[in-house]
């Protein structure tokens, strides 16, 4: 669950626990969509999403090479952990067979 009481989609939480592996880096959406397998039209509608609760902070880069614009670049917050393990713990136990597929 989050902090608005909502459950976080799959996506959402795997979003959350990229940057969560991480959680000092500033990562930008192509680098997160490597490590998620999301595409962008999923991806930065998230992003967002998450940086407007207050889950990930976001930051416009400067290009270390000249020419190239600045990229947006996130990181996880308190509050995207603390909604990452309040999902994790609402999350029912695998059963037996589950756990054996």
């Amino acid at each position: 669950m989050t902090t608005s009481g909502r459950r976080l989609s799959a996506q959402t939480a795997t979003v959350l626990t990229a940057l969560a592996l991480n959680p000092q880096s500033w990562l930008y959406g192509l680098e997160i969509a490597a490590t998620t397998g999301l595409k962008s039209g999923s991806l930065y509608p998230i992003l967002i999403r998450l940086a407007e609760r207050g889950m990930l902070e976001s930051q416009w880069l400067e290009p270390g090479i000249p020419g190239r614009p600045p990229r947006h670049a996130y990181r996880i917050t308190a509050a995207g952990k603390a909604a990452l393990r309040a999902a994790a713990a609402a999350r029912p136990a695998a059963s037996p067979k589950e756990s054996l597929a």
